[in-house]
């Protein structure tokens, strides 16, 4: 698939890429208490899930595959950012926690918009 941005600021395999690596470095900051150790799983997992799958999207052979990978890394964006907000409302506090639920948001909106555009092109 085509990539208009790639190598900018907008390059969607860039701002993922750099979201899982500030994400996984803000993990490793949270305290391992009994209540945060299922959080810290599943952020994590679901986390490294959108990195990988955007780079299984990047590597689609067909349309519907492509769509099918992003649907996924919208899927776990969306969970990711459920859990940073967990941990901000429990009281886990990290310079970056804010960006990572804002940055989190955009990303679901823009693979959501790349979704949304290529099944129109599917179709046609």
């Amino acid at each position: 698939m085509i990539n208009n941005y790639s190598g900018t600021e907008k390059d969607i395999h860039e701002r993922i890429f750099n979201y899982v690596v500030i994400g996984l470095k803000v993990i490793k900051t949270i305290p391992k208490t009994p209540e945060n150790l299922p959080i810290i799983s599943q952020v994590s997992s679901s986390l490294t899930s959108i990195g990988a799958n955007d780079q299984e999207a990047d590597a689609a052979v067909t349309k519907r595959d492509f769509t099918s990978k992003y649907s996924i890394v919208r899927k776990e964006t969306h969970e990711t950012v459920y859990w940073w907000k967990v941990l901000k409302e429990t009281g886990f506090t990290h310079k970056d926690l804010d960006w990572l639920i804002k940055e989190g948001r955009e990303i679901f909106f823009v693979v959501s918009k790349i979704i949304s555009n290529t099944k129109i092109n599917i179709a046609n």
